[in-house]
């Protein structure tokens, strides 16, 4: 018994160690592959035009998860009328990680390039407001479809 004793306490101090790197370091996501913490230029200035995100292809958003651990992910943005928008298109049924912890807990890091903004998202109920944002993304990114079944979720960002 003392040997497992021992090797749980080995691998809980090599799991923290990782953690700890981690943090420091970062670990971006890469496409399709979540990631940990964003790092880069904490900008806490309000912003009042998020209109230069047109020229963004996609930002990093960082949300917190229920087990204390942050999950990122890549993702399109939208600006309409001087505002940041995100939206999750989910055909089907299917894992929705970052949704459920921004409906859990709204408030956000978002990556753009290598400036940090500490935002909060909100998500969007007003039906004309969602579908001028959805096509606002119809414009930006003319080669992605929305599927018939898909659930989509339009989140504004705040702050």
């Amino acid at each position: 018994m003392k040997t497992f004793g021992k090797i749980v306490i080995g691998v809980v101090i090599c799991v923290l160690v990782v953690l700890g790197v981690l943090r420091i370091t970062g670990l971006d996501p890469h496409n399709r592959i979540p990631g940990l913490w964003l790092n880069g230029q904490l900008i806490t200035a309000p912003v009042n035009d998020w209109s230069f995100t047109d020229n963004v292809p996609q930002v990093h958003l960082q949300t917190e998860t229920w087990y204390l651990l942050p999950h990122s992910v890549t993702i399109n943005c939208i600006a309409y009328n001087h505002n940041l928008y995100l939206a999750s298109v989910y055909p089907g049924h299917g894992p929705r990680t970052w949704n459920d912890d921004v409906m859990r807990d709204p408030r956000v890091r978002i990556q753009i390039g290598h400036q940090l903004y500490d935002r909060e998202l909100s998500l969007v109920t007003d039906p004309v407001e969602k579908a001028a944002v959805l096509q606002a993304r119809a414009r930006k990114y003319p080669l992605l479809k929305i599927p018939a079944n898909a659930t989509i979720r339009v989140f504004r960002v705040f702050g």
